[in-house]
């Protein structure tokens, strides 16, 4: 493959024509003959990412197997990510980088990603798995560890029947500036860190919107069905998991391996992590809604009802302790100490593998209850508004 990093001019339109007419060129240059398929393609879609998307492109640099081409998607961004991307693609010693402007793009993520697969497709007379080998999708305020691909890479040739391997996210530290935030983030943290002890297994549930890395030919096999991989409705919120939930479909094994790390971006604001989560709830219920009951959503059906009983029970639970206490006052009880030391312990030895500072917070419980009572709260929200209000398109 050609080693020649694109060189970009920003000074008039004409320009801009020029270096779409020489990008055609190049792209056919890189890819159109049969000696020039890529190991491992990259695309990073970027909406408004200035203060991230350099950090998420040297993260793809530094890697130990690092990647043949990436493309970057601009799409519907009123900042400066197009600059810098085109600036870090100007480096000498980068990975061959591609900058593609998709200005009107009303499929969220899912219009971008597409966006670059189909230019890949375009380039190769082989599709999509005439292009690459493997695909690897990832966020713009995401950083990959410097191993993620060649890691990933081994868990994909351990079995040809997977079709995706999802990254274990961690969150990033040292982000707050007050105590409000740092209590808010350090419950992300081990948040995160939580699932992702438990995402070693043979399937997942969704395949991470972080970073997730494809076999091409699984996602050749969803171009063959419906006629894109990542699917383009105004209402489709997960896109991750609907396209996790069509490779299983199509027969396809999707894992996980915590080894494949990805550093992702906290919400340092209550509303912001309620805005988060809420769209990766209600877009998961309203893909439950589609699907239905099947083999393959049956588990994450029983997870979100699960919750729900969950939360009833945290809540009687808190309710009737403050009904001794109210009656008794804070008296020795056995039973009512015992269950709290149970829960204390339990909830301690879940973050082990996080360190003392986790298992203290743990201990304490009342950190993590007041946690758990926001997380009820847009996990119910989340219901409410996949069946009682629209999704909002993008402008």
């Amino acid at each position: 493959m050609s080693s020649t990093v694109a060189r970009h001019s920003r000074h008039s339109e004409s320009s801009k024509a020029e270096r779409r007419s020489s990008g055609n060129h190049r792209r056919r240059r890189i890819l159109a003959a049969e000696d020039a398929i890529c190991d491992t393609v990259v695309i990073v879609p970027a909406r408004n990412e200035e203060s991230g998307v350099l950090m998420a492109l040297d993260s793809l640099a530094g890697q130990t197997h690092p990647p043949d081409l990436i493309l970057v998607v601009v799409n519907n961004s009123t900042d400066r990510t197009e600059e810098y991307a085109r600036e870090f693609a100007a480096r000498p010693g980068v990975p061959v980088t591609e900058v593609l402007n998709l200005p009107v793009n009303p499929h969220k993520k899912a219009g971008a990603l597409n966006f670059g697969i189909r230019w890949l497709v375009e380039s190769a007379a082989g599709g999509l798995a005439g292009a690459a080998r493997y695909l690897l999708v990832m966020d713009a305020d995401t950083s990959m560890h410097h191993q993620f691909i060649a890691r990933a890479r081994r868990v994909a040739e351990s079995d040809p029947r997977i079709g995706g391997v999802s990254a274990t996210c961690l969150g990033r530290t040292d982000l707050w500036n007050s105590p409000w935030q740092r209590y808010l983030t350090g419950m992300q943290i081990i948040e995160y860190g939580r699932y992702a002890h438990s995402r070693y297994r043979s399937t997942v549930h969704s395949m991470s919107g972080a970073g997730s890395f494809y076999r091409t030919e699984a996602l050749q096999s969803l171009l063959n069905w419906r006629g894109e991989v990542f699917w383009e409705d105004d209402a489709n919120l997960v896109e991750d998991y609907e396209t996790t939930l069509a490779l299983k479909e199509s027969g396809w094994k999707v894992t996980a391996n915590q080894l494949c790390v990805a550093y992702t971006d906290l919400m340092p604001t209550l509303r912001e992590l309620v805005q988060q989560r809420e769209r990766w709830g209600r877009g998961t219920v309203d893909t439950l809604r589609q699907r239905g009951w099947t083999r393959f959503t049956w588990f994450s059906i029983l997870t979100i009802v699960m919750g729900f009983v969950g939360f009833a029970y945290t809540a009687g639970w808190g309710l009737v302790s403050m009904g001794i206490i109210a009656r008794r006052g804070l008296l020795f009880d056995p039973v009512w100490f015992s269950l709290m030391a149970f829960w204390s312990i339990y909830a301690g030895f879940r973050v082990r593998h996080l360190g003392w500072k986790a298992i203290l917070v743990e201990f304490v419980l009342i950190p993590e209850l007041v946690f758990a009572m926001v997380r009820n709260y847009w996990l119910l929200s989340s219901v409410v508004k996949s069946y009682f209000t629209r999704v909002s398109a993008w402008k």
